[in-house]
């Protein structure tokens, strides 16, 4: 029998400092956004591997204004490599922030599930499985979703919605799911 163990972060938590690897070569610290009181949605994805991937981040796209306009921030990352993520930019339509490089490591603090490649044809690494945070203003996590394979992942447009009820300070809607 295996035994599995992985550390799940836990909504209201402090969002743990990771420092992740940009298109550009700098250095940037997933949940925290350029603006100061601002929220971040960071996006794990398996990598150029994965159509539905691929698929999801280019939907992501169209969300990005009313993302903005309720003021969270988008970024993506995985653990590919730089020349991977450039050639998955090819298949790629959009104009967030993407990160590569994230180790399985950084994968454990993050508590995603992890996958290693079923060929050297899918890819050369152990990769993470989709993650989705979104971390408040504070640095907590506020919202969480992550899954064990590519086929479940919250649809964008309620989460898009529902992040505008939570941020909406006439709603008063709490961290959920602190319950010890």
């Amino acid at each position: 029998m295996m035994t599995n163990t992985t550390n799940k972060l836990h909504p209201g938590s402090e969002f743990p400092e990771i420092s992740v690897t940009m298109r550009s070569g700098e250095q940037q610290i997933l949940g925290k956004a350029a603006n100061t009181n601002g929220w971040q949605l960071v996006l794990v994805y398996r990598g150029k591997h994965c159509p539905l991937c691929t698929k999801y981040l280019n939907a992501l796209e169209q969300y990005l204004a009313p993302l903005a306009d309720i003021d969270v921030e988008v970024l993506a990352v995985s653990g590919d490599s730089k020349a991977q993520l450039e050639a998955h930019l090819e298949k790629l339509d959009i104009s967030f922030p993407i990160a590569y490089g994230l180790t399985v490591e950084q994968m454990q603090q993050l508590g995603v599930y992890i996958s290693d490649p079923r060929s050297p044809e899918e890819t050369d690494h152990p990769f993470a499985e989709p993650g989705l945070f979104v971390v408040n203003g504070e640095g907590k996590l506020h919202v969480v979703d992550i899954s064990n394979n590519p086929f479940v992942r919250p649809e964008l447009g309620t989460l898009v919605n529902g992040l505008a009820w939570i941020k909406n300070p006439d709603n008063d809607y709490p961290i959920r799911g602190m319950h010890v």
